[in-house]
């Protein structure tokens, strides 16, 4: 872990005046996003050492560092304000400005969808834009379907850890097996969460969380139709009939009982319209562990462009695994196979990996799958290496 002093070592402003506004403001997305990190790291060092799991001793040096932390991260976000609001310099307000139908078609970067909303007016108000989190176990485990169409078998994974084999077993509903894409709502959700337990709010120990659905469609890039409202409402049955049985702790706690992603989901609605107008969600315990035990990490805004399920999920496990502090990451295609969720046949699953490879979509990491059926995963923020075939 950095202190702040060698965290901002590295950072260097001079380069920021060459750049776009566009280039600026991804330089300064990308320090706070390790900020964020190094707060959540933070908070799971002081998060143990009241649990008792960790020594008293550092606490105060700790509670300091975070302060510190905070401060850093507030002064980025003036930055991002500014920038945002007005890039020219003069004040402003920032406005939530829709991109074109014409934006979405195939002018779009290979794999990725465009960027629905070029300006945020939810980037400006927290941090949720450019920090969203989520949890280390799903990141971990193939708890999503990768399926575009109803997804009804029962999936079984195992894996090894230090503490030996871990499991779990999905159980679909009638209406199918959670999505990847379903999973935003979750990421969604945990985001607020941390964010508002990181500036010591009292709420952000229940459960139960209330969002604006519009907020959270803008967040997470999708339309505001009301076929993206409909698709809410699918995504959030799907989240509470798949059914998780498990030995994975989290928060250092295990549940030997089935359970659902999310305990119970409730839309208020205008009357008169029938208009969507906020959405209540109560995450499971199992989830909700991990979220006050800060095991969290941070993730790109861009990775709610990616268009396949795949690349969403070989993001998951470059980010949890390479991470920011690994230049590169191995695995062979096999357990990858398994460790994605992935039904298709070996040779399917090469030709998908390749195709992520090809179209460079990843944020922040590239792969390569190499002849003997290694898949290299590389950090972008290190210099590109050629790995031997």
């Amino acid at each position: 872990m950095f202190n702040t002093a060698d965290l901002f070592d590295e950072f260097d402003t001079d380069p920021l005046e060459q750049l776009s506004v566009e280039s600026r403001i991804e330089y300064l997305q990308g320090w706070h996003r390790e900020l964020t990190d190094e707060i959540n790291e933070v908070s799971r060092k002081l998060h143990r050492i009241e649990t008792g799991r960790e020594k008293r001793e550092d606490s105060k040096d700790l509670e300091s560092l975070s302060a510190d932390l905070k401060i850093r991260r507030a002064e980025l976000d003036q930055k991002l304000i500014e920038l945002i609001e007005d890039p020219q310099g003069t004040p402003g307000k920032a406005k939530v400005r829709q991109a074109k139908p014409e934006a979405d078609s195939a002018s779009a970067e290979a794999g990725l969808v465009a960027v629905r909303y070029t300006n945020r007016e939810i980037f400006v108000a927290d941090i949720i834009d450019y920090a969203m989190k989520t949890d280390d176990v799903s990141m971990e485990a193939p708890i999503f379907t990768l399926a575009t169409k109803p997804d009804l078998s029962i999936w079984h994974w195992t894996g090894k850890s230090k503490n030996g084999e871990k499991w779990l077993t999905v159980t679909p509903s009638v209406l199918g097996r959670a999505t990847m894409h379903d999973k935003d709502i979750l990421i969604f959700a945990i985001s607020q969460m941390v964010a508002a337990r990181n500036l010591g709010r009292e709420d952000a120990n229940n459960r139960r969380i209330q969002f604006p659905a519009h907020t959270f469609l803008v967040s997470t890039n999708r339309g505001c139709s009301g076929d993206d409202y409909k698709r809410l409402t699918q995504a959030l049955n799907r989240l509470s009939g798949t059914r998780i049985t498990t030995n994975i702790a989290t928060g250092d706690i295990s549940q030997d009982e089935a359970f659902g992603l999310i305990d119970s989901w409730k839309a208020i609605r205008n009357n008169k319209t029938g208009e969507m107008i906020s959405v209540e969600v109560t995450i499971s315990e199992w989830l909700f562990n991990a979220v006050r035990a800060f095991e969290i990490l941070t993730i790109n805004p861009n990775y709610f462009r990616l268009r396949k399920p795949l690349a969403r999920r070989l993001y998951e496990i470059a980010r949890k695994h390479c991470g920011t502090e690994k230049a590169e990451w191995p695995m062979y295609l096999a357990p990858l196979k398994e460790k994605c969720g992935s039904r298709s046949s070996i040779k399917e699953f090469r030709r998908m990996v390749k195709a992520v490879e090809a179209d460079g979509s990843l944020p922040d990491y590239r792969i390569e799958v190499l002849s003997d059926d290694r898949v290299m995963f590389y950090s972008k923020k290190f210099k590109a290496k050629v790995a031997q075939k």
